[in-house]
């Protein structure tokens, strides 16, 4: 289950290494560019490319739980999906569901681990595989890589990097649940944080912050929400800054 090029990235891992998955879910087509045109999510591009069933509800219902019940899953694997699973659909698989989160968890529970590493000024970060509970990235730890975060590093070329390790991290995964030996590590609740879905205000640029802050601001929504402010009553977009000592 997932939907946009990160999740993309770890199902090629899975179909390189021999676990490709019986169906795939991810997110309807949607809009896009200038003429609207209705475009696949990444995941289910590589998957139709792989001949695999791909289902793509709006909604997670009875009707998709019957049908991925019927497959007699042994378990589901999770990234970026964009839809929130609840109880009866995470009982489904034998083993459970397993998540690939970008952080290094408890650190950076949420929507938007990665940018937030970069705006807190983390020197590291990572994937945590998971597994998945009730709460929002509160599940049992079963493997964890970490990598460095780099001074140029933007949201996205980290996510890349995130991607890249992601993919043969789930798949080690896999393979020591499918024997049986896979640690799972609880979370230490005391060193959990959060990050919360980004909106486009959370770009705008407060010049009160010291120019560090503002620096790691703009690199951390970049793409997307993008950093911005405003001057003579238009709006300014920033897309690079460096600090410098005076």
């Amino acid at each position: 289950m997932g939907t946009p090029d990160y999740a993309a990235t770890i199902l090629r891992s899975m179909i390189d290494g021999r676990l490709a998955p019986v169906v795939v879910v991810t997110q309807p087509d949607r809009p896009a560019g200038r003429g609207k045109k209705l475009m696949p999510p990444p995941v289910k591009a590589l998957a139709s490319d792989a001949c695999l069933e791909v289902l793509q509800p709006e909604v997670i219902d009875q009707a998709l739980r019957d049908r991925l019940a019927s497959l007699n899953p042994d378990v589901f694997v999770v990234a970026a999906f964009g839809k929130i699973l609840g109880p009866k659909t995470l009982a489904l698989p034998k083993w459970g569901c397993v998540n690939a989160h970008a952080s290094l968890l408890p650190r950076f529970r949420g929507a938007s681990p990665v940018a937030h590493a970069i705006l807190e000024g983390d020197d590291v970060t990572g994937v945590t595989a998971m597994m998945m509970d009730k709460g929002i990235d509160t599940g049992d730890i079963l493997l964890q890589e970490q990598i460095a975060i780099d001074p140029e590093d933007t949201a996205q070329t980290l996510l890349e990097k995130l991607a890249a390790i992601a993919g043969p991290l789930m798949v080690r995964t896999l393979q020591l649940l499918e024997k049986g030996q896979c640690p799972r590590i609880r979370q230490d609740e005391a060193q959990a944080t959060y990050a919360p879905l980004l909106t486009k205000q959370d770009g705008r640029l407060d010049f009160a912050k010291d120019a560090a802050s503002l620096e790691r601001q703009i690199r951390a929504f970049s793409p997307w929400p993008g950093a911005f402010t405003t001057y003579g009553g238009d709006v300014l977009k920033v897309h690079k800054a460096r600090t410098v000592k005076t």
